[in-house]
């Protein structure tokens, strides 16, 4: 493609990981004017932020910017270990009102999106069970953000790996099914893919749009290290795109892209959120890395 992807997407980036030092809600947002200050971003997903002083800067930073910001609520259940599709009723529930208590903070950040993930997975036969569990969380969480705002609820789906995050969601065939059961009650509930994930779903990003295209409303961009483990990247933890142990870089990005265009969601009408999703380690300094960022996504559209 030759016109620029800003014109077809919100280029945005997950702030709590690039700068995870923030992924507690705690520590210094400064960082995120980084982003906002930034021509060739147009948004950006931020998760809680604990200090009331310190997210009505952010607040205010995003205002004055006009730009876009999402909200992650993955932190608030990954670091404190919930799990929205527990079978024990109690945890379940504990996992939902936490998720709740942040809604106020993503409505003052003027959030266009809150996103969340499904718990772990579990057996087989209790598979059944753990799936109507998420149902009703979601169902429950959609409500409530609705009693706030019209922000969109998103449910990302990840891996099912030992060595990975292991959640019930999974499959992107499975997180289709949840999806036409939740939006019977919510009916804006959407899913969000991320090009780091696939390789450890097992699925392509074609086969990904095929299972569950007709919900996605969000979109990642990342990459990921399989069967490495002494890697300190192994698994899902966001390396940089065309890391050399990794699986995707400039060919598998276009590929990603070219799917996303073909099926109508990289459009100028509506120039949905299109993030990366990164981190650094190693030699890598977040400079670096975002201008690898940049370059690798230019490239890849080129090839569109």
């Amino acid at each position: 493609m030759k016109e620029p992807i800003q014109d077809y997407a919100t280029i945005g980036l997950v702030h709590f990981m690039l700068w995870k030092e923030c992924i507690k809600g705690e520590g210094d947002f400064s960082s995120v004017s980084t982003l906002l200050d930034d021509p060739y971003f147009g948004g950006v997903e931020v998760s809680w932020i604990k200090d009331a002083a310190g997210r009505a800067r952010v607040a205010q930073a995003v205002k004055q910017s006009g730009k876009a910001l999402a909200f992650g609520a993955q932190p608030v259940l990954l670091t404190q270990k919930l799990d929205i599709n527990h079978l024990d009723e109690a945890e379940r529930s504990k996992a939902v009102a936490a998720v709740v208590d942040v809604m106020p903070q993503a409505v003052e950040l003027g959030a266009r999106g809150f996103a969340v993930l499904s718990g772990k997975n579990v057996a087989a036969a209790d598979k059944g069970r753990a799936m109507e569990q998420l149902v009703k969380s979601l169902v429950e969480i959609g409500t409530k953000l609705k009693q706030h705002s019209d922000i969109p609820l998103v449910m990302e789906t990840f891996d099912q790996l030992d060595y990975g995050k292991n959640c019930l969601i999974g499959p992107n065939k499975d997180a289709a099914a949840i999806a036409k059961e939740v939006r019977k009650s919510v009916p804006g509930f959407g899913l969000m893919i991320d090009l780091s994930h696939l390789p450890l779903q097992g699925e392509s990003s074609a086969q990904a749009w095929a299972d569950a295209g007709d919900y996605v409303v969000h979109a990642h961009m990342g990459n990921c290290v399989m069967n490495k483990p002494d890697h300190p990247m192994n698994g899902d933890e966001h390396p940089p795109l065309c890391d050399p142990d990794g699986q995707n870089c400039v060919d598998e990005l276009a590929d990603y892209l070219g799917v996303l265009l073909n099926n109508g969601y990289l459009n100028k009408n509506t120039r949905p959120f299109l993030s990366f999703e990164v981190c650094v380690y190693g030699d890598w300094t977040r400079d670096k890395l975002l201008a690898q960022c940049k370059e690798t996504l230019d490239a890849a559209w080129a090839r569109v």
